[in-house]
């Protein structure tokens, strides 16, 4: 079972919420998708950590062998490559890694090397396991670090894994809930979150993945996301307070489930109706 957590922004909650479900379970595995900003290990303060440098596949060039032919040039839709005053130049930060150039080269003048463009972590934490990715400042796309992190082999077991995806609607975000069983969506109770709770439930749409909101911060009063979600007929999974108390912990970086016995309560409860949410879509769409 794997349960993506997403919301149209940062700071709406999504860690929070990924972070304090996967503690809820009985055994879980957390995989923090932000890759370009990642802190769900700040609460969970993993053991045992162990990094795997992440490598992407770029070509490279033997000028001796390349005869300016400009097949390769001609082949690449991301203009990686140019052929400027008698060189073949390669844009590392726009090649996609699709190896084409390599292949088409009449000359054999192209090979592949490998360009390390961040890290997986992974540790544990009591009954948690824990998946970091770390993108290197300055890359283009956490897209393949992101496959990594999802690889089907890596996260092997029954245990219910919960993804922490990038904030936003963009590529990596689309990457981060591709296999997803279950999208979890954030909301704030501000005209500002149905905006962006409009981008990701348009994104789930679009995946055709099965999604409930839940609203974090709530205060008594006009709920403008919560009126969204009944407007648009969506699953309203839970309501989070807004809460002094919980935001301490929260900014403490302190994981509330293993604080507090009514924040389990709380978290545990919601884990309830998210797994049984998942069974009814699993039994309705086999």
């Amino acid at each position: 079972m794997r349960i993506a957590v997403l919301s149209g922004k940062g700071g709406t909650g999504k860690t929070l919420i990924s972070v304090n479900l996967a503690a809820a379970a009985q055994t879980s595995i957390y995989v923090d998708c932000d890759v370009e900003e990642p802190n769900g290990h700040l609460f969970f303060k993993p053991e045992g950590v162990q990094d795997e440098e992440t490598a992407i596949n770029i070509p490279s060039v033997d000028e001796e062998l390349c005869n300016g032919c400009r097949i390769c040039v001609d082949f690449c839709n991301f203009n990686a490559l140019a052929y400027i005053n008698g060189k073949l130049k390669i844009f590392e930060e726009v090649c996609h890694s699709c190896g084409g150039c390599a292949l088409f080269c009449p000359e054999n003048a192209l090979s592949e090397k490998d360009k390390f463009i961040g890290k997986v972590q992974k540790g544990v934490s009591d009954n948690v396991t824990v998946n970091t990715g770390i993108l290197n400042i300055g890359e283009a796309s956490g897209i393949p670090l992101i496959k990594k992190l999802l690889n089907e082999n890596e996260l092997a077991g029954g245990s219910p894994t919960f993804i922490d995806c990038p904030p936003g609607s963009a590529c990596i975000v689309m990457e981060s809930i591709k296999d997803a069983d279950y999208c979890i969506l954030v909301a704030e109770p501000t005209l500002f979150g149905v905006h962006n709770l409009n981008m990701v439930y348009e994104l789930v749409k679009l995946f055709d993945k099965p999604h409930g909101v839940v609203l974090n911060k709530c205060l008594e009063g006009e709920n403008p996301a919560e009126e969204f979600c009944l407007e648009k007929g969506i699953r309203i999974l839970g309501r989070i307070p807004f809460d002094d108390e919980l935001g301490i912990l929260n900014s403490n970086a302190q994981i509330a489930v293993r604080e507090k016995e009514k924040y389990r309560t709380m978290f545990s409860s919601l884990l309830q109706i998210v797994t049984e949410e998942v069974r009814h879509e699993t039994v309705a769409n086999p």
